[in-house]
């Protein structure tokens, strides 16, 4: 697997899936046509645009292309790579038939193919692992320790995140957590974690910054939200 530094923009759910089998990198559904009367999700393109590049890999069909033509209207066309699959005629095996052109799409690419068009459009590839020395990513259990996912009031909190960072409202947890690690350092996310009337880190979990068990947060902890906030995200300074 390769990792890709540009955000990668695809129609749907399931080409998400199959191109999560390929690369390591920010993916993001346009939901089809959906993305036309989207105004939250297409900021949140040029944002990621802005941020790390973008490379667009729609379907190479007629539908495809009109999304790829509408990216190319709505986002500065320097900031965007375009990567094509080759045109190949059969059935995706979840379909009872053929798409109206008769076309594969991308969901029906094997992970070389993927990999192959990606490089073709002059993807910034990485390697298949970080860098050594690189901040670490923010991961699942960091987002469980923030109280921001699998707890009670998980879903409150991310609606804070989302709105202190203009972020969309319908982004999950999962897709929150890709974006984050774009678009938000752990200094950021501290910092709206500690701001009077945001999201507060829960009393009791792990401390963020560790891959391993930390010390449960005491229950009745003097030390205030925001000072914890700043402790966690102090780990990782450079």
């Amino acid at each position: 697997m390769i990792r890709v530094r540009e955000a990668i923009v695809v129609e749907g759910r399931y080409d998400k899936a199959a191109l999560a089998n390929a690369v390591d990198a920010v993916i993001v559904d346009t939901a089809g046509f959906g993305i036309f009367s989207d105004r939250e999700k297409l900021a949140l393109l040029r944002r990621l645009a802005r941020a790390r590049g973008l490379v667009v890999l729609t379907d190479s069909d007629g539908g495809g292309f009109l999304i790829r033509s509408f990216l190319k209207s709505a986002v500065d066309p320097a900031l965007v790579k375009h990567a094509y699959i080759p045109e190949i005629y059969g059935k995706e095996r979840r379909k009872r038939s053929p798409s109206k052109e008769g076309k594969l799409g991308v969901e029906a690419m094997s992970p070389q193919v993927l990999e192959a068009a990606l490089r073709r459009a002059g993807a910034t590839v990485d390697g298949a692992s970080a860098p050594g020395g690189c901040v670490p990513r923010l991961t699942k259990a960091e987002l469980y320790a923030l109280g921001l996912s699998g707890r009670e009031g998980s879903a409150a909190r991310r609606a804070s995140v989302k709105k202190a960072l203009d972020l969309p409202s319908g982004l999950s947890a999962n897709a929150l957590l890709e974006v984050l690690n774009v678009l938000c350092t752990r200094e950021d996310l501290a910092r709206i974690l500690a701001v009077p009337g945001g999201p507060v880190p829960p009393r009791r979990g792990h401390q963020w910054g560790s891959s391993t068990m930390m010390s449960p947060i005491p229950a009745r902890s003097s030390t205030p939200a925001g000072a914890s906030a700043r402790a966690f995200a102090s780990r990782y300074r450079p």
